[in-house]
């Protein structure tokens, strides 16, 4: 009905239809930055907030709400200028102040960010975070004036100023969201200081974008009025955009798999690696999955081969390894291949020969029939190599997340895309305790890697370092299991929109899409 029900409205809104409509994959689980986790949320977030710094169409990181910034010559002081007229959606002047309340808001333990470790390069931020100090005053951000910044770090961090521009670190309304609670984001409350602001929002129907009239380079955006629907089956989205319903589908997977082969001739495809991994997470904190023999097990049955050949075949290249290749001056790591034998021997070793005995286990995933045609893939594999019995259980986007959060699964689907080009950002969320985490795993040795990598200012031995913590990850332990390496797919015909170009952080900003079919469609900068 859901699905119906959207068409009805596309076609009831034919007369007052947005200058884009784009298919965008799973409802957003939440609009407020600092909480969400998910690609669909960014790319409407990214549209509606802007931080320091922005991501252009090129996926790399360029001035926002800083027009400028100066790094000390220890690389630790960063003092940045906010531009003059940077407004908020209401019209009033967002300073640096606003800044320091949304990154205090977003390293609190009530908020609830996952992604509040993104902000811990900031002098005392994870220990503020963490309750090993309670005076926010003691961490490393402080403003000399409304529109002068001052960030002082732990140590030189060589991806900050790529951070800036990330969503955790955009700046927030903390006043309005301390008067009206979690209803702030919703369009009758709501204040951004984006590119957009929100004009409406029907869950499970469409999202509404305007143009912000006090966005600081309202010049530079082109599109007045943006819809954004919420279609996870690639076929109904592949529907909308082939009856005109939609101009755009923008997500890995979206494109339908027994179509890709028709699609991949077409000039309104596109597609290009990025920096992106589907991979499994196990449960390590209860059930046959604690043993890490198991675990092992369950990895050698995965032919990871034969899943990009059979059902992605978008150019997929299977994942040895659990950071993407694409990272200047990094040489990732390899796991464990495929090899049913090996396996069936751990598992008879840890208890449970031909899978007798084994308990019922479920996979989780997430609604899409890309996701549903690798599960039964999965499923199957593991039959076969080990005679075990997986149970499949597919939720909605919001669910499923949740129920990963929770830890309520025995192994789950999942993915992640680069935040910034480094290894680090792989990395490092599976520290102990980490809002990403999400596999109960915890290792002291890997979390002394981590740290040490942090602190390490020469290159190539801060890669090494950061190359034997992936080793650990994906050949010891095994809290995960890498499957493939993403392709980046848009459907679109290039006659008639441009901004869009391939990237190896798979970013499209909103603003920087334009009309080529419309007259005075394009940004004048």
């Amino acid at each position: 009905m859901a699905i119906l029900g959207l068409a009805l409205t596309s076609c009831r809104d034919a007369a007052t239809r947005s200058d884009l409509v784009f298919v965008n994959g799973a409802e957003p689980e939440t609009l407020d930055p600092a909480i969400i986790t998910g690609q669909p949320e960014s790319r409407v977030v990214n549209a509606l907030f802007e931080g320091l710094c922005a991501y252009d169409e090129n996926g790399h990181t360029i001035p926002g709400v800083a027009e400028r910034w100066e790094i000390s010559p220890d690389g630790r002081i960063y003092t940045f200028y906010l531009r003059p007229d940077a407004k908020w959606s209401d019209g009033s002047t967002l300073t640096a102040g606003d800044f320091i309340a949304s990154w205090k808001r977003a390293l609190t333990p009530e908020t609830g960010s996952q992604y509040n470790y993104q902000l811990y390069p900031i002098k005392n931020a994870e220990a503020f975070a963490e309750g090993r100090i309670t005076d926010f005053a003691e961490v490393g951000v402080r403003s000399v004036n409304a529109h002068t910044l001052v960030v002082e770090l732990e140590n030189p961090t060589s991806y900050f100023i790529q951070l800036c521009a990330f969503s955790t670190l955009h700046p927030v309304p903390v006043a309005l969201i301390q008067r009206v609670g979690d209803n702030w984001v919703k369009p009758a409350h709501i204040i951004s200081n984006g590119a957009y602001r929100l004009e409406d929002w029907r869950i499970n129907d469409k999202i509404r974008l305007k143009k912000n009239p006090h966005y600081w380079d309202r010049a530079g955006v082109a599109l007045e009025t943006i819809d954004v629907l919420p279609i996870s089956d690639a076929n109904v989205a592949f529907n909308f955009y082939a009856s005109g319903l939609a101009d755009l589908v923008m997500d890995k997977g979206l494109a339908p798999p027994a179509l890709l082969d028709d699609l991949k001739k077409r000039p309104d495809f596109h597609a290009a690696p990025f920096l992106g991994i589907y991979f499994l997470r196990y449960n390590c904190e209860r059930g046959p999955f604690r043993d890490e023999r198991v675990r092992r097990a369950f990895s050698l049955a995965v032919d990871k081969k034969r899943i990009v050949e059979k059902i992605t075949r978008a150019g997929e290249l299977p994942a040895p390894g659990f950071v993407p290749p694409g990272i200047p001056g990094y040489k990732g790591t390899d796991g464990v291949a495929f090899d049913p034998d090996e396996a069936a021997r751990l598992m008879s070793e840890a208890g449970f020969p031909g899978g007798k005995n084994f308990p019922n286990v479920r996979y989780l995933y997430s609604k899409s029939e890309l996701n549903e045609a690798i599960a039964v893939e999965l499923q199957s594999m593991w039959h076969s190599a080990l005679g075990v019995n997986v149970n499949l259980e597919r939720q909605e986007w919001k669910v499923y997340l949740n129920s990963l959060s929770l830890l309520d699964y025995d192994i789950a689907r999942s993915s992640w895309v680069g935040d910034y080009p480094d290894p680090n950002t792989f990395l490092d969320m599976f520290l102990a305790g980490g809002g990403n985490n999400r596999t109960g795993w915890t290792s002291q040795a890997y979390d002394s890697l981590i740290a040490e990598a942090t602190k390490e200012l020469d290159p190539a031995r801060r890669f090494e370092i950061l190359r034997r913590a992936e080793d650990l990850l994906v050949q010891s332990a095994l809290p995960v299991c890498p499957i493939y390496y993403y392709v980046g797919i848009q459907l679109y015909d290039p006659t008639k929109l441009g901004g869009l170009k391939d990237n190896v952080l798979d970013e499209h900003p909103l603003r920087r899409i334009f009309r080529k079919d419309q007259q005075n469609s394009k940004p004048t900068n």
